[in-house]
């Protein structure tokens, strides 16, 4: 049993892999925001927005891949590890520093962008966080710390920076700022803090499992702060970690068991349920539901109350809207069968009338319709000077006695000058053929 435990050990060991000195470098190198960096962070920022705006997932992964934000979150969860006051400043300084351009430079987009999305779909889903997103942060933020200290590199870190998704709430933030939307703002605040505080979380119980090496204390750097102050930082990360946790957690499950309530009754009677909404709050939490069918009886709501308790849903916490049901007494299951089939006789009956109707139009058309090409051959015959013909149905009117009359028009092409005498037989030939004494033949040039 040992040998196995043993094993298991060795297969999981981690130590071994780490390079202190190379991490803490690197950490120190991307806290900073200056020259290229905050150039980098800007585009990003603006790259996050244009996604975000046109709900092009995409171009959201993109921004998140060059975004530099988690440098100063990795230093904060280092320093607080090996106790090191300069670099918690410094982290803590530049988080600042990076929070205030991202907002600043996603307001402005979206203040100037001319786009409003009428489903902002993306947007939205930065504005209501969840359990997962608290598993997301605290895993990625350990597998951030875990690819930096390691001795061979990968690509876990562009993996970390788009599970965690840093970038797209703050841009959020900006949106809301410039729309004076304070769901948007507050949503997406704290999905940001929530990733925020658990990837620095991570990465400080990281820093203490993988044994980085404390600051003495007759370190210049360890200098920066002291012990009190480091408890109070902890707690103030650890506190809110555990009631956000928490918080979500309940949320979650109420919406959970919210739903799954409507999927057990989602028909009563000769009512169902055709939409649900639920409204978490710290105070009291309602669900929201849409009645369609008939008027729910006393009896139905008591069943649906009595297993919503089940659930822990009290009553009071249910909103039943039924204005989409009607009323009606002893009503059975013939009487429906009834009503269905007269409304749907009475809807063929109208289509059946609308498909007469356009018949008869169409026929009346088909009757209208000139034979142009056998009038035209037929005068080709008769008068073989002639190389043109085109007959067109119109109108006439008389302003005088402010008539209107249908006339059809013969534009006639000969190879020489037509005559009056040719001209009059065609016309009155045309009358006969077409059974309409309004004809005018213009010769064409």
């Amino acid at each position: 049993m040992n040998r196995y435990v043993r094993k298991i050990a060795a297969l999981i060991n981690i130590r071994e892999h780490i390079d202190y000195q190379t991490a803490d470098s690197s950490i120190r190198n991307n806290i900073a925001f200056r020259g290229p960096n905050v150039i980098i962070l800007a585009c990003a920022i603006v790259i996050a927005s244009v996604g975000l705006n046109v709900n092009s997932i995409p171009v959201i992964i993109g921004a998140m891949l060059i975004s530099p934000v988690m440098g100063p979150i990795l230093g904060l969860g280092l320093g607080l590890g090996t106790e090191d006051g300069i670099l918690l400043k410094d982290s803590l300084k530049n988080f600042a520093i990076m929070v205030i351009i991202s907002i600043l430079a996603s307001s402005l987009f979206f203040l100037l962008s001319p786009l409003t999305l009428e489903n902002p779909s993306e947007l939205l889903a930065r504005t209501n966080p969840t359990i997962y997103d608290v598993l997301i942060a605290l895993f990625g933020g350990f597998a951030g710390i875990l690819e930096t200290s390691r001795k061979e590199k990968g690509t876990v870190i562009s993996g970390v920076a788009i599970a965690t998704a840093l970038m797209p709430p703050l841009c959020t933030i900006g949106y809301g700022i410039s729309r004076l939307n304070f769901t948007f703002m507050g949503g997406a605040l704290y999905l940001f803090l929530i990733n925020t505080i658990f990837i620095a979380l991570a990465t400080f119980l990281a820093v203490k499992l993988f044994k980085f090496p404390v600051l003495q204390a007759d370190d210049e750097r360890h200098k920066g702060l002291s012990k009190a102050w480091y408890a109070v930082i902890l707690i103030v990360i650890i506190l809110p970690s555990i009631w956000t946790a928490i918080n979500v957690v309940k949320e979650n499950n109420f919406k959970i068991h919210a739903a799954q309530l409507v999927k057990e009754h989602k028909n009563m009677g000769k009512s169902f349920v055709y939409d649900h909404k639920t409204n978490y709050s710290r105070k009291i939490s309602t669900i929201e539901l849409f009645v369609a069918g008939e008027m729910l009886t006393d009896e139905h709501k008591e069943i649906l109350y009595n297993d919503a308790e089940n659930y822990g849903i009290m009553r009071g916490q249910i909103i039943i809207h039924e204005d989409a049901t009607i009323v009606r007494e002893n009503l059975d299951e013939a009487e429906i069968l009834k009503g269905i089939y007269e409304h749907t006789d009475r809807q063929i009956k109208v289509l059946n009338d609308s498909i007469m109707r356009l018949n008869a139009r169409l026929e009346a058309l088909d009757e209208n319709q000139i034979p142009v090409n056998s009038v035209a051959h037929e005068l080709f015959a008769q008068h073989p000077q002639i190389t043109n013909v085109s007959i067109t149905r119109g109108s006439s009117v008389d302003m005088v006695n402010d008539t209107l009359t249908e006339q059809v028009i013969a534009f006639i092409t000969c190879d020489k000058k037509m005559d009056v005498e040719l001209h009059d037989q065609i016309e009155r030939w045309l009358k006969v053929r077409l059974k309409n004494d309004n004809v005018l033949v213009v010769e064409a040039k």
